[in-house]
């Protein structure tokens, strides 16, 4: 399930969500999140839970999670971040994250 993620929406589908999420910052004008997104919807379509934030839309959620490079990924566990990956990541790499 892929949700587009903003400020009203953020606590209720990540920080209360019981299952693991992964939460994509990126942004239209950026290269590297383009060839990430296929990879980030085919881990949705699995099952996993994945935000998708558009950090242009959403500077205040970009700059609460500092984050300064896209695209960059964050795994929320529990409510909490338990993984952040900045650049381009493997679906592997993606899916191993959400287990461990």
């Amino acid at each position: 399930m892929e949700i587009t993620l903003t400020s009203q929406n953020f606590e209720t589908e990540v920080l209360q969500s019981e299952k693991p999420v992964l939460v994509d910052f990126w942004a239209t004008w950026c290269g590297p999140c383009m060839r990430q997104a296929p990879i980030v919807e085919e881990i949705a379509a699995e099952g996993y839970t994945v935000g998708k934030v558009d950090v242009d839309q959403e500077p205040a959620l970009a700059q609460q999670f500092r984050i300064m490079s896209i695209p960059t990924l964050l795994v929320f566990k529990n409510g909490k971040e338990a993984n952040r990956v900045v650049g381009l990541t493997s679906k592997n790499d993606l899916l191993a994250l959400l287990n461990d």
